[in-house]
Parts: C-alpha cells; structure tokens; sequence
C-alpha cells in the first residue's frame, strides 16, 4: 500500500495540548534574540496554531506565518488564532508542504514543533531553510524520538501481523524516522550554523481511561486511521487490539498513567 497523507482531527490533537506544548516552549528558550526588529518568523507544521500563538508572546511585533498541509488544522488555526496580535505584530496561516517550502523571504526564525518525522529526508532541507535565514537567524526544530518505544513498536507490529499486513503495508513510518541527535548536529554545523542539540525524556502522567490510545489518536495512530476510514468496523478491531496491548505495556497507576516520552531538540543559529 503506498502511504497516504494521515486526515487530522483538531480536537482530539488538543486534548493533550498542556503536555504537548512543553516541548515547544523548552525549545524557545533556547532560541537567541533575532536579529530584526520587527522578526519574521515561519512556524512549519503549526497544525492547530495553538503554539504558534506562543510566538507573539516571545516576539509581540513579529510577523509570523504558520504552515501545515491539513485544512482540518489550517481551518481551526484560523479561527482561533490568525490576525493582529496585541503586540502589534500579525499571526497568519498558510498551506504548504515541509518537503518543499523555501521561504519566500528572508526570515529571522523558522521554527517547527514535532512535525519532521513526517517529511521523509528531511534533514536534506536544512540548506534550502538556513539558505532563507537572515543572517543571524535560527533554524530550530524538536521531533519525537520515541519510534523505540512500545506505543510505536506495537503499532508496527500489529500493522505488519497477518491480520493487517494486507491493509496497512508501508503505511505506518518506521524506526528510522528520526536520525540520532549526532546526525543532527553533524548536518546543522556542517551549513556553517552554531548548533545546539539534545534530547529530554519527558514523563508524562496521563489521566483517564486508555489515556495513552488517545493521546496517539490525536498523532501516531492517523495514518492507519486514515487507512481504515471506509471500513469502520477494521477500525475499530485495529484499535481494540491495539489498545490491549497498550494497556499492558502502560499500565495505570495510583495517579494516572505514566508515559515516558523522548524528544530531540536542534538550535542552530546561521553565521553572521
């Protein structure tokens, strides 16, 4: 089967927005002053906007443009988020695609939150993004870095079974995803950027019934969603299967349930 481009869902993505944008905003932290005033900015892979919006606070001027390839996520990011910001800056949205975008001018910060492992090569775009930077300028981006971790592996697992192989071959992405955090600095420098990469393993403590199923309902679990969208009832057994697996390798405690969660971080900053 050749893989499909996943249908998103919104509002399922922001039920775990709280844990989710952490990542975002630890990545920030690391981003330099910019070096234009007003800056201007390109979030890819803004999804619903809702870290887009972290931007203003950062930057209350900055001309920011957030782009995805869903109009599911495009239409939400929309309406909650697009227009003049307080600071005196504006928030827009735009469809385009991370394996083709170049920046259209020259930006001050093109940033992306958990949306490369989706672009197959992508560390073959670095040179067309640092190309658009200002001098000065960051690069800065997080992925997942859990393909080794059991929410994934399942899936694949169960994706590759008997029962499924016939409806979900090639759809899922596989553990190479996400290069190792060397790779990224080995690629990041070698444009002439200062690089500044590393991974934190988050341990989410997730509430609910089967908190872990629904968290990647909202991401991981979409290409297979999306495959089994005209037969509702091989979605549902997936799931269900899908499901007790998870819930033997996540299991609740007294608290919730924890959800270990690594990430990789790159801040890389174009040369003067």
């Amino acid at each position: 089967m050749t893989r499909t481009t996943p249908t998103w869902d919104p509002a399922q993505y922001l039920r775990h927005a709280g844990h989710r944008s952490r990542p975002f905003t630890d990545l920030l932290a690391r981003v330099p002053d910019l070096p234009s005033d007003p800056p201007r900015i390109a979030d890819l892979g803004c999804g619903p906007g809702n870290v887009t919006a972290l931007l203003a606070d950062r930057w209350p001027a900055a001309r920011i443009t957030g782009y995805d390839t869903s109009p599911e996520m495009l239409d939400r990011a929309h309406v909650d988020h697009a227009g003049p910001t307080p600071g005196g800056g504006r928030l827009d949205f735009a469809r385009a695609d991370a394996r083709t975008w170049t920046p259209a001018e020259p930006c001050d910060l093109i940033v992306s939150n958990a949306t490369l492992q989706w672009v197959p090569g992508h560390t073959g775009r670095f040179g067309d993004w640092t190309d658009g930077l200002t001098p000065g300028g960051t690069l800065a981006f997080q992925v997942p870095g859990n393909f080794d971790a059991p929410s994934h592996v399942l899936m694949r697992e169960l994706a590759a079974s008997p029962r499924w192989r016939g409806r979900l071959d090639g759809v899922l992405r596989h553990a190479d995803a996400v290069p190792p955090p060397r790779t990224y600095l080995e690629r990041l420098t070698a444009l002439g950027c200062t690089a500044d990469v590393w991974e934190t393993t988050y341990l989410h403590l997730l509430q609910g019934e089967d908190p872990v199923l629904d968290w990647v309902e909202g991401t991981g679990l979409r290409p297979v969603l999306t495959a089994l969208a005209d037969d509702p009832q091989a979605r549902d057994a997936f799931v269900t299967e899908y499901r007790t697996a998870l819930r033997t390798a996540y299991p609740a405690g007294p608290h919730g349930t924890p959800f270990p969660f690594r990430r990789i971080f790159a801040v890389a900053v174009k040369e003067v």
